[in-house]
């Protein structure tokens, strides 16, 4: 292929502009050449429009037929019963994009992307009866998925139990200790034993990640997911911070933002505040007022106030530490990150006295806990709090109150309107476009500020927006290497996998979950996920799922397999364009389907080494994709280059 082909593809996936592509009046455009076809029809639920493709003859159009009746018949006929009172009136005018295009903009961006059935799904539901569908999920049954995560038995424990069951592997220098022997020397039996508890315990971990990908697969509550996905990354807490981290995330995950990721936001940022992985990972845990400043301690002959953690902990008997005083971590993020936006208004001052507020709101430490509190658990500590008065973004906190300094200022940032500004901008990122347009996040505040920061009201003005539905916004976003794997395995009817194998692959494209070290979280906008060294990995793992070389994916599972098996090759492509890429495909990227050599591939090929292959694995090797050409043949060499097309790769 000349070499300005190779650039127009890789120009196709970059981040700056959606994908351009042809269109025809309501249909999905003529496509090119011998192409996808004269569109799919005026309506969402009017079929498949005149064919895949001019070229396809009778043959070929009888298989689109067995295609299209293998597909719609995934999910087994299932009908869902939708409310739209609860969400105010919408009208589709203005929307721009195609009625097929819509049912594809709602399933890659309140969605993982379709799974077999789902388009179909989307179709005879309605655009916003789906949205609406999704934004209920406790409506939605789930059975499937809640039959998974039975099996992720450290993830679905408590932090208590997860401290209780998987204790520290460092224990053994303990117990040593207690014994007299204060060396650092280990007995091969110790050395063992301290590696086996070690990956015991990082299975905590291991099951943490693997839960959030399995269920973002398989689940029918897909909005749910994606939003718990937004929320974790918006209130990001890394799992490497210390040790005790692995012990709070799971409920983090589950109790804190899953609960809550579709609720009001007041409540979730209440419940962010009061999570021991929050505490512990912005340090909040160890903030107590300043030597000198008054607290809540009851007064001692001698001590009015004991002012530090040292002093309260000797009053209550418990294993002396160091004074720390304030710590400004946690009051700085909530601030910059968690509401306001780091152009909010708050100074300096705001800083310290909202770190003021929040000192004493802490954990129970295992090793100390005393009688009647659950280690790994939130605990008021009123003994270390500055009881001082404060003023907060020019409101008066009076002096003498305890945990209610810290409601108060969750109060006061959940109501502010930068808030309703900063995350409503944050959405429409999400889901519209890496620059969000001003007047639906206008649209959108109002909303977060006229429902008192109900979460799904503010989605539903975004989902239902003209913005959302512009020509612009279709393909105009990125996906991250998390939603590229989970909408591939989705695409080809993955099994779930249980393993932490599928996750190491996402860490291997650039997104280890749970696992990035600043506060304010991978990016969302594209330009960070993407470069040529990238977009080749993206390639690759294409191929490995459609070469059965991903755990749980096989082309075996995928419905329209057994109909394109044995069809000529154009009929293969017109096919899978339709089935994996909403039936638009770009000239070049049809010209690499057809002929099944990818420019960068063979670039790839050129440069590399005879005796080196680079490789993306886990530790057992088992999910190796090499990034050199050849691999698949015939349909699944079809189907693995439609994964790796900028079509599939953007949402």
């Amino acid at each position: 292929m000349r070499p300005s082909a190779r650039l127009s593809i890789v120009s196709k996936i970059s981040t700056t502009s959606p994908i351009s592509r042809p269109r025809t009046g309501k249909g999905t455009g003529k496509g090119t050449g011998k192409g996808a076809g004269k569109g799919t029809g005026k309506g969402a639920g009017k079929g498949a429009g005149k064919g895949a493709g001019k070229g396809t003859g009778p043959a070929g159009q009888l298989v689109l037929v067995a295609l299209a009746a293998a597909t719609a018949c995934a999910h087994g006929g299932r009908a869902a019963t939708v409310d739209l009172t609860s969400f105010p009136a919408v009208s589709d005018s203005g929307r721009e994009q195609t009625a097929d295009e819509q049912v594809w903009q709602v399933l890659n961006r309140f969605a993982f992307g379709p799974r077999p059935g789902d388009v179909a799904r989307v179709r005879q539901m309605g655009i916003d009866r789906w949205i609406a569908w999704q934004l209920t999920p406790e409506s939605i049954p789930d059975t499937a998925a809640d039959h998974l995560l039975v099996r992720f038995t450290a993830y679905e424990r408590s932090p208590a139990e997860l401290a209780r069951d998987y204790p520290r592997p460092e224990r053994i220098f303990t117990e040593r200790r207690k014994r007299g022997d204060t060396s650092r020397t280990l007995s091969p039996a110790d050395s063992a034993t301290l590696k086996a508890e070690r990956q015991r315990v990082n299975r905590i971990g291991a099951e943490l990640v693997a839960a959030k990908l399995a269920r973002a697969e398989l689940t029918d509550r897909q909005l749910l997911d994606v939003m718990t996905d937004f929320w974790e990354n918006h209130f990001n807490v890394d799992i490497r911070k210390g040790s005790a981290e692995r012990y709070y995330l799971p409920a983090y995950d589950r109790e804190v933002i899953r609960a809550h990721a579709l609720g009001r936001f007041r409540d979730l940022l209440g419940a962010v505040a009061h999570s021991p992985a929050m505490l512990y990972y912005l340090d909040n845990w160890e903030s107590v007022a300043d030597s000198g400043r008054p607290t809540l301690a009851p007064a001692r002959a001698g001590h009015r106030y004991p002012s530090s953690m040292a002093a309260y902990d000797a009053m209550r008997a418990a294993p002396r530490r160091p004074h720390r005083g304030l710590n400004e971590n946690y009051g700085r993020e909530l601030l910059e990150l968690h509401t306001l936006g780091v152009d909010g208004g708050y100074t300096q001052q705001d800083v310290i006295d909202v770190a003021r507020a929040f000192t004493g709101w802490s954990i129970v430490r295992r090793q100390n806990a005393p009688d009647g509190e659950e280690p790994a658990t939130f605990v008021f500590r009123p003994n270390v709090h500055d009881a001082g008065s404060k003023v907060i973004l020019g409101h008066a906190f009076p002096g003498g109150r305890g945990i209610e300094d810290g409601e108060a200022v969750l109060d006061l940032l959940a109501d502010h309107p930068a808030t309703a500004r900063f995350i409503a901008t944050q959405l429409t990122r999400r889901f519209v476009s890496d620059t969000p347009p001003p007047a639906l996040v206008a649209r959108a505040a109002d909303t977060f500020l006229r429902t008192g920061g109900d979460i799904r009201q503010v989605i539903w003005t975004i989902a239902t927006s003209r913005e959302f539905f512009a020509s612009t916004a279709y393909r105009a976003k990125v996906k991250s290497p998390f939603e590229v794997v989970v909408s591939a395995l989705r695409a080809v009817n993955a099994a779930p996998d249980t393993t932490p194998r599928t996750a190491q692959i996402v860490a291997r494209l650039g997104e280890p979950l749970f696992q990035h070290q600043a506060p304010n979280g991978y990016p969302e906008t594209g330009e960070s996920w993407m470069n040529t060294g990238a977009i080749l990995n993206r390639i690759n793992f294409g191929l490995a799922v459609a070469s059965n070389r991903i755990p749980g994916a096989s082309l075996d599972r995928w419905p329209p397999e057994r109909t394109l098996a044995s069809a000529p090759r154009s009929v293969q492509v017109d096919s899978v364009v339709v089935v994996l890429l909403g039936g638009d495909v770009s000239p070049d990227m049809r010209a690499v389907l057809l002929s099944g050599t990818h420019p960068m591939l063979a670039t790839a090929d050129a440069h590399a080494r005879p005796d080196t292959t680079e490789t993306m694995s886990d530790s057992t090797g088992s999910a190796e994709l090499a990034l050199q050409s050849g691999g698949p043949q015939g349909l699944a060499q079809v189907v693995g280059l439609a994964l790796g097309a900028p079509e599939f790769q953007r949402r």
